[in-house]
């Protein structure tokens, strides 16, 4: 175990090099500056502009100079507010997002889950067509579309905006939720078909177990090994899904500063949070590494364990 997550931790930290390098360059490809057009300023002041973000050096020197500031956990300054650094921003905006992103996981899960179990309990009538047709329509409509339905739909009852309390958060929940959870449900249920017809199902049931003992101690251990797999697409779909929602619901989340940093061309912005959030998701997808592998004991983590 411990060879495999030393592994996977060296894999993380490459792949997290890969894309601040993609990012940095990608950034700088783009014809112009940000701060062409930004500032009624004359070309001397535009120039000590320039000195002071580094952007008048070699691309390569800012690289190098830009990576030995990632390795002290500093982003720089926002270039579109320029007395705000980009990690006031992260500190402002990741406890929202955060709380946004693990309501939503946990209600995509929670009823992902169940109506997944429900569907394949029922398989083949009215209850499954119907939970499955409503998982197909929540794959079919983006988030973004039903965020705006909710909004025109719920307004006169609930607040489309902000986030202070509870009431504020369920709107934007249930649109960044839905489509996780239909597929959390619709994999659920063809897992659980599946599992349902084994022998030691069979043998549980001849024992006189309840269907609840069934379904709960020994069904669904099994039946939900898929999701674990899917938790770190999931949750990158989550997080990544959140910029629109947190710009449509006027949520001050980390994704509503990189929208505004993508509007402002505020390189700083983009790249430290697309950096942040990277970091996030490949620590994410480690974690779900390492707890499938204690769900499953089948699985052999190490070269040694597997000879």
């Amino acid at each position: 175990m411990l060879k495999y997550v030393s592994r996977r931790f060296l894999a993380m930290i490459v792949t997290l090099w890969i894309i601040v390098t993609a990012t940095f360059f990608l950034m700088h490809s783009v014809p112009g500056s940000p701060l062409n057009g930004e500032h009624n300023t004359s070309e001397a002041v535009q120039a000590n502009l320039e000195a002071y973000y580094g952007l008048d050096r070699p691309v390569v020197v800012q690289y190098v100079d830009y990576l030995g500031s990632i390795l002290q956990f500093d982003f720089g300054p926002s270039i579109s507010q320029p007395a705000v650094s980009v990690n006031d921003l992260i500190a402002r905006g990741f406890p929202v997002s955060l709380e946004l992103g693990l309501f939503a996981l946990a209600f995509a899960l929670l009823s992902g889950v169940t109506l997944g179990v429900l569907a394949a309990l029922r398989r083949n009538g009215m209850i499954d067509y119907l939970l499955m047709t409503l998982a197909v329509l929540g794959l079919s409509v983006p988030n973004f579309i039903l965020a705006a339905l909710l909004i025109q739909s719920f307004k006169d009852y609930l607040p489309v905006a902000l986030w202070h309390d509870w009431t504020h958060m369920i709107l934007p929940v249930f649109a960044l939720a839905t489509s996780p959870m239909a597929i959390i449900a619709r994999l659920t249920r063809s897992t659980m078909v599946d599992v349902l017809t084994q022998d030691y199902i069979r043998t549980a049931q001849a024992k006189g177990l309840s269907p609840f003992v069934i379904v709960t101690k020994h069904a669904l251990r099994n039946g939900l090994m898929p999701v674990v797999t899917i938790l770190g697409t999931l949750v990158a779909g989550v997080l990544t899904g959140s910029f629109v929602i947190e710009k449509i619901f006027a949520i001050p989340g980390i994704g509503r500063y990189f929208v505004e940093g993508i509007n402002n061309r505020d390189y700083a912005v983009i790249m430290g949070t697309t950096i942040f959030y990277s970091a996030i998701l490949l620590v994410m997808l480690l974690i779900v590494d390492i707890v499938y592998g204690f769900l499953d004991p089948r699985i052999r983590l190490d070269k040694k364990e597997a000879s």
